[in-house]
């Protein structure tokens, strides 16, 4: 006999089988490890793009700095008496003119440019300009110069300021003599005001040393003869002479100058990352009879260090000077932080290669001293410039 209610149906357990769950585990293993993929991807693409930033900038403020000065470089000494002429340089603060090689030796030339060429790592450049707006306080020595502080000149000092409470500094002057190579030249202050010499001694250049003449020693250092005689060039007020050497110094580029405050033996950073500097002067070579510099100035070689460009036979004389045309600068910046080595340990953010500037002429290092990080886990750029000397072709014919 068949009961009156039926019995209810059994039901089936809900939940995931086990074998559910193990697929749901691995496909959340594989979401889980994309998504981290993409994240570390996205870092490393975040630092690479910053990093380039970074070198973008301290690059662009680098190359602009120095090509700015480059354009003004040699005003007031590039007259072929004075340009490139081994000088004697005094300052109190400590400046101090860049070397150069002239032959088998040494001078301190006073020119528009100067580079210490340093093969395998950066180059050490020293850009030297006047300030005077006209360039026409110029005076000849009268009856030679033994020593001294006073200079006895053939006119009225008329156009070279003195220290006085109208000018914040004398005016810088450079003395050349008349006959090439018959002497070294000499750069000196003007110590006392036109309207303070003493009565009967009014064509005279005072400069004497102490308070406020910082570029003056008592003395030129140099005797003119009345045979050479001794031309006088006005550089401008002591406060405007813009001599300036760049350098590098473990990723900084530092400058000492003249005319900015504590930077004189002390150099100041302008930016850091910069990893290497070189430079090369644009040489005219033509041939004497065919270099007509008023007509124009033209580059025939490239070169890191100073050639015998007007075939004289010495290697960095002053007339080699006269034929700088351009000067073309190279500036490798790297990014603020380095990106992580491989699993390996071993960074290739840039290949272990030689980096090269200029069109691949020219091989710099990249390793900054003092760095424990390898240099190939940064990035780097490099910005290059090149740049006419303009005050090399304005002046007067010898």
């Amino acid at each position: 006999m068949k009961p009156s209610h039926p019995l209810p149906r059994r039901r089936h357990a809900t939940g995931l089988s086990l074998v559910e769950l193990m697929v749901s585990v691995v496909i959340g293993l594989l979401a889980l490890g994309l998504a981290t993929r993409l994240v570390v991807s996205s870092e490393t693409n975040k630092q690479s793009a910053l990093g380039g930033s970074d070198a973008m900038q301290n690059g662009v403020v680098a190359v602009f700095s120095i090509e700015r000065e480059l354009l003004q470089s040699g005003w007031g000494m590039n007259d072929p008496l004075l340009n490139g002429c081994d000088t004697v340089f005094y300052d109190a603060n400590g400046y101090a003119l860049l070397s150069a090689a002239r032959g088998a030796g040494t001078v301190t030339p006073l020119t528009a440019v100067v580079i210490q060429s340093n093969a395998g790592s950066s180059d050490v450049l020293s850009i030297n300009s006047g300030s005077d707006f006209s360039n026409t306080g110029m005076a000849r020595i009268s009856g030679g110069y033994a020593s001294g502080a006073s200079i006895d000149i053939d006119r009225s000092p008329y156009g070279f300021n003195g220290t006085d409470t109208v000018v914040a500094g004398g005016d810088v002057i450079a003395v050349a003599p008349e006959a090439l190579g018959t002497a070294k030249c000499a750069v000196a202050q003007v110590s006392a005001p036109v309207d303070a010499v003493a009565a009967g001694a009014l064509n005279k250049l005072q400069i004497a040393s102490g308070g406020a003449n910082r570029f003056n020693s008592g003395n030129l250092g140099v005797a003119y003869t009345v045979a050479t005689g001794g031309r006088i060039f006005n550089l401008g007020p002591a406060s405007n002479l813009a001599f300036h050497t760049w350098s590098l110094n473990q990723g900084f580029l530092q400058l000492r100058t003249t005319n900015l405050a504590g930077s004189s033996t002390t150099a100041s950073t302008v930016t850091d990352n910069i990893v290497a500097i070189k430079a090369q002067y644009g040489l005219d070579q033509r041939s004497t009879a065919t270099f007509t510099p008023e007509l124009g100035m033209q580059v025939s070689n490239w070169s890191g260090t100073m050639l015998d460009a007007d075939g004289d036979g010495v290697a960095g004389s002053a007339g080699d000077y006269a034929r700088v045309a351009a000067v073309r600068v190279a500036v490798v910046a790297r990014s603020r932080n380095p990106e992580r080595p491989n699993a390996a340990g071993v960074c290739s953010a840039t290949p272990n290669t030689p980096y090269t500037v200029f069109g691949g002429t020219v091989s710099v290092g990249l390793a900054v001293a003092g760095d424990s990080i390898d240099w190939k886990c940064y990035r780097y750029r490099t910005f290059e410039t090149v740049v006419p000397l303009r005050n090399s072709a304005w002046r007067p014919t010898p």
